[in-house]
């Protein structure tokens, strides 16, 4: 397997990053089987840990398998997970890792890609590394801060687009809590009327990724959390975007926030910032 290269001190770190995505990876792909199979359909495992948010024996295969190669190779970082019950605060002295071993679990539960490994590691006030697997596809997205942003080894980068009627964006649906639907519905009204369209495709983390990318030239969603977003928040930025709350704070705040605003970096993004004010106090 040849690791990527950004030409900083953090490619070691990054390479452990690596291995931990491609182990977990491994798992996954194991477990889904032939699409094609519907004899298989119904062999894994679901608990159901509250309104539509699921964790299958998979997830834990995963995180495990996750964990294991953090742990063997950068022993006393911490760890933020999501299977885990560890505090997810923005607020943090020296290095750790945050880890979604299946972002996108409902697409793999239903075996419909895409869904993804993604592994950052946070350094006080930063984030350092990034790296997401897209397993069904096989793309390893990877960045380091300073070091830009890498899509199966090759430099990448956002789109161009500053007209917003152009622009193509991703978002998500509301799926655990719905007090807030309508606000919601309008706002994405709004989004359908005046750009070229919108995606949904399940996994935050790709979303980001294509982002950064450009696959898209926006994406916005509301009550993530740092798992789900921290490694695309770091691919979008050293791929030349930016990345904010609804209310436009930058740094680890869209981490942790529950918040994301993410463009190219051109004026898209201050149409997006305009179209998201309905929802700028909404978390989620």
């Amino acid at each position: 397997m040849t690791l990527p290269s950004h030409g900083s001190p953090y490619d070691d770190v990054l390479a452990t990053a690596v291995r931990a995505a491609r182990r977990a990876g491994a798992v996954i792909r194991e477990a889904a089987g032939p699409f094609d199979d519907p004899a298989e359909e119904e062999d894994e495992h679901v608990e159901d840990k509250g309104v539509n948010d699921f964790v299958t024996a998979t997830d834990r295969a995963a995180q495990k398998a996750v964990i294991g190669v953090l742990e063997d190779e950068t022993p006393g970082v911490s760890i933020l997970a999501e299977e885990g019950e560890s505090h997810d605060d923005i607020e943090w002295v020296g290095e750790r890792w945050i880890v979604d071993p299946i972002d996108g679990t409902t697409n793999f539960m239903h075996r419909l890609p895409p869904y993804a490994v993604s592994i950052a590691l946070q350094a006080g006030e930063t984030l350092q590394v990034a790296a997401i697997l897209d397993v069904a596809h096989d793309v390893l997205y990877t960045a380091v801060a300073g070091g830009g942003l890498r899509r199966n080894g090759r430099p990448d980068r956002v789109t161009t687009t500053d007209d917003f009627s152009d622009a193509f964006l991703a978002t998500g649906f509301p799926y655990r809590r719905f007090e807030h639907t309508e606000i919601y519905l309008n706002v994405l009204a709004h989004f359908i009327r005046s750009t070229q369209g919108l995606r949904r495709h399940g996994s935050a983390a790709i979303d980001c990724a294509r982002t950064a990318c450009g696959r898209f030239d926006g994406f916005y969603e509301t009550g993530l959390k740092p798992w789900d977003v921290a490694a695309g928040v770091l691919l979008i930025r050293e791929g030349g975007g930016r990345v904010t709350t609804y209310d436009g704070r930058d740094g680890l705040a869209p981490v942790y926030d529950r918040q994301i605003c993410a463009s190219n970096g051109t004026a898209i993004h201050e149409h997006l910032l305009d179209g998201l004010q309905p929802m700028v106090d909404i978390r989620l």
